[in-house]
């Protein structure tokens, strides 16, 4: 019976998100902020642990103002989650016209060798997994969290790889499969700043906090020969869709002291951070891996 019930509510919700494609984006965006503003009354773990993350990162703001990101977040996160119909029913036509490319867009086509593109974790994440199909040419490729409901985890992979441009790999799975595609012309898209625990990652300080941080992106574009290339998402207000930004790839990344190199991204990070501190993903436990001895900060 629990089965048969999470089918039903997946069911449910990707019909939900299927009908909201239709609406006009200025009315998914008022749905969505109202939606924020109710989750951020209910939701209570996840509240406390973006006013947490905040406090820890941005402890020179006061507490009105890290509510007020908090506060915006939620309706942000709430918009993209609702959005996601827009991306994966959408036509491509329309999802050109609504999102806004900057920036050296064509590199990873002129550059023969492979490429990674470095995206934070931004509520507008999936925007730019879209952009770097509708505006590139070169096949992508990408690891993605596998859904627990299953119906909603098909509707997840349909949508990223509607376009026909793409390759994802649940990250239960090995390496391998992603690295045969890098090594067959597909860039990586790449989602570095995550806590997966210690692993195959170091201490490294993302707002002046240890927080642990995989070495992977230095060490595989350094096995690989990879040049790195950080796009950014941004929503915008109302109606007005959504602004993705290929920057220019990072010079002297990577080097031979990948920690260093990961010190250097998360550096980079924080400063995209900083510039619209409401849409990042703060709901996330970014720092639930403690260095040995140290405390708990959740």
């Amino acid at each position: 019976m629990s089965r048969w019930r999470a089918r039903v509510a997946g069911h449910a919700a990707v019909a939900l998100l299927w009908l909201f494609h239709w609406m006009p984006l200025a009315w998914q965006a008022a749905f969505g902020r109202a939606l924020g503003a109710l989750l951020w009354r209910v939701a209570g773990s996840r509240r406390r642990i973006a006013l947490r993350n905040l406090e820890l990162c941005l402890p020179e703001l006061s507490d009105q103002e890290r509510e007020r990101i908090a506060r915006e977040l939620f309706k942000w996160f709430s918009r993209s989650v609702l959005e996601r119909g827009l991306l994966w029913w959408a036509s491509p036509a329309r999802l050109r016209r609504l999102i806004h490319v900057e920036g050296d867009v064509g590199f990873a086509d002129r550059h023969a060798g492979p490429v990674m593109w470095l995206a934070p974790h931004f509520v507008g994440l999936d925007v730019a997994g879209a952009a770097c199909q509708l505006f590139v040419q070169r096949e992508g490729a990408s690891i993605y969290q596998a859904q627990t409901n299953p119906v909603f985890d098909a509707a997840v992979r349909r949508g990223r790889l509607r376009h026909g441009r793409a390759q994802i790999f649940a990250r239960s799975e090995t390496a391998r499969p992603l690295m045969r595609a890098v090594r067959g012309g597909a860039a990586f898209f790449n989602l570095p700043d995550m806590d997966f625990g210690a692993r195959d990652a170091a201490f490294v300080p993302f707002f002046g906090v240890p927080a642990a941080t995989l070495l992977a992106p230095s060490r595989m574009a350094r096995a690989l020969g990879m040049k790195v290339q950080p796009v950014v998402a941004t929503m915008l207000p109302g109606g007005q869709g959504y602004r993705v930004r290929f920057l220019a790839p990072l010079d002297d990344f990577p080097t031979a002291d990948a920690v260093a190199d990961t010190e250097r991204m998360n550096r980079w990070i924080e400063t995209q951070v900083r510039a619209c501190p409401e849409q990042y993903f703060w709901v996330h436990k970014r720092f639930k891996t403690r260095p040995p001895g140290e405390p708990g900060l959740y």
